[in-house]
């Protein structure tokens, strides 16, 4: 079996496909921002595991047209990556709000001892 996906990867791999079934690989590397390798070999990983399916339609003037579907072992797994993917976000916001907070304080401390003059701090003639 294939080594593991990040959930971030798998995530966004797994939101697609449900959405747009029908993306050629080439489509779901541009999509995704990575290389057309890398779609191959998630959705190698993502078919190893059962989690997405592929059809293959031969009926179509294009005899390379695939689509590729979820299972329901697949929705499974996007409701599970999607959580923990959110969860990871939340906790992601949580620490930039708070580090954002922490450099307004400290701005907000060096403007009462400073002066700004043409968006540059100096000290002020008090220290």
């Amino acid at each position: 079996m294939p080594p593991p996906l990040d959930d971030e990867t798998r995530y966004r791999l797994l939101k697609l496909l449900e959405s747009k079934p029908e993306l050629s690989q080439r489509e779901l590397a541009n999509e995704m921002g990575v290389s057309l390798g890398k779609v191959n070999y998630c959705l190698r990983a993502v078919m190893a595991r059962g989690w997405v399916k592929i059809l293959n339609f031969n009926n179509n003037s294009n005899k390379r047209a695939y689509a590729y579907y979820l299972t329901p072992k697949g929705v499974e797994e996007k409701v599970q990556v999607t959580a923990r993917f959110l969860k990871r976000k939340v906790s992601e916001h949580e620490d930039l709000r708070r580090e954002i907070e922490q450099l307004m304080r400290e701005v907000e401390e060096r403007k009462k001892g400073a002066h700004i003059l043409d968006g540059e701090i100096t000290p002020s003639s008090n220290d």
